[in-house]
């Protein structure tokens, strides 16, 4: 199936960004990749329209001249495309994480075996890699792990390799959802189930730490919800935001009883450690 890769560009501000991705969802679009004066977004060829994307598009724009432009993604292409440009990521010197074309990285702790194909998680992001190095800090085994925006669920999968009992995984992207699957087979993982939503699929669940790794705005909205979900000393751990939104999380993050313990940066990206 070939996509569409539609540019949206002139959009400066972080907060629009993520308005826009909002709008595009309802059309369908069902991957993104934020730079830093626009919005990358894919959306099947068989569901594109030009007359929609402008509308979501107006809708936003206010004075702003946003334009937008659009190239197809051969299917045929993609495992071309990543043997060409994904390299193997090694992080902490213990884990690598790989696409099936690479060799597998001798002395290493935990292989992993990705193939990102359109997903979020590869490693290269510094807020993946963030994540990776403090749950390469926790003492997982036995526990019962919540990966919320899962992407290609690379998190879920060291989770595993790290000893924890049982992992959920959800994503609301499609594209992701099915990546998962693929991925955790792929690893060889039994324990780690894969669920397409978002944190409505919490209700009645308990987790003894949770990683998220999404954007401001919905872990902003989703930390009452996270924090219900965590066991007592439960720990949290997110990113996907910047240094500089980290003072709005941890007061909100405080008012849902999770005490802030610390956090990381990478390049004005961060991450950070609550405990319920």
């Amino acid at each position: 199936m070939n996509y569409i890769e539609t540019y949206c560009h002139n959009i400066h501000s972080e907060q629009l960004r993520e308005i826009l991705i909002a709008h595009l969802v309802k059309i369908g679009f069902e991957s993104f990749a934020e730079a830093d004066d626009g919005v990358y977004a894919y959306i099947s060829e068989k569901e594109f329209s030009e007359k929609d994307i402008s509308d979501e598009i107006e809708k936003i724009a206010g004075d702003l001249k946003i334009g937008f432009t659009k190239k197809v993604i051969i299917d045929k292409n993609w495992n071309a495309l990543w043997e060409s440009s994904y390299e193997p990521v090694i992080i902490a010197g213990k884990c690598s994480i790989r696409a099936p074309f690479h060799s597998q990285v001798k002395n290493i702790n935990y292989d992993i075996v990705i193939e990102p194909k359109m997903s979020f998680g590869t490693a290269h992001h510094e807020t993946t890699a963030m994540m990776i190095e403090m749950l390469l800090n926790e003492d997982l085994k036995g526990n019962n792990i919540l990966d919320m925006g899962c992407g290609t669920s690379v998190l879920a999968i060291l989770c595993s390799k790290l000893g924890a009992e049982e992992i959920i995984a959800i994503d609301n992207d499609e594209w992701a959802y099915k990546n998962s699957i693929e991925n955790i087979k792929r690893n060889n993982i039994s324990n780690i189930h894969v669920f397409s939503g978002d944190s409505s699929l919490l209700q009645n669940k308990n987790f003894d730490k949770i990683v998220a790794n999404i954007n401001r705005n919905v872990l902003l909205q989703d930390l009452p919800v996270f924090s219900k979900s965590l066991k007592n000393k439960g720990i949290l751990l997110i990113s996907g935001f910047y240094k500089k939104d980290l003072p709005v999380l941890k007061s909100t993050a405080k008012k849902n009883n999770l005490r802030f313990i610390k956090y990381t940066t990478k390049n004005n990206w961060a991450a950070a450690c609550f405990i319920r």
